[in-house]
């Protein structure tokens, strides 16, 4: 397995680990599986619906980014 890493700002760290119960990493794994399944069956039969709503995601990701210093994820 590998291994990545991943910045979050410091209230939201706090917030996490008020919440010890919750296995963080599992969570972030199956969130990542999911939206890369979504993305698999969007690539095999594509719907107006389903590409809409992805399209929305992806919007609502680009407006929520504000990390001018990686210049990437303003093209996404």
């Amino acid at each position: 397995m590998t291994n990545i890493t991943l910045s979050i700002e410091d209230t939201v760290y706090k917030k996490m680990r008020n919440r010890s119960e919750i296995r963080w990493s599992e969570f972030v794994r199956k969130a990542i599986k999911r939206r890369l399944d979504e993305l698999d069956s969007l690539e095999k039969s594509p719907n107006e619906e389903s590409i809409l709503t992805m399209l929305a995601s992806e919007e609502v990701l680009k407006k929520e980014w504000d990390n001018k210093a990686d210049d990437r994820w303003n093209n996404v």
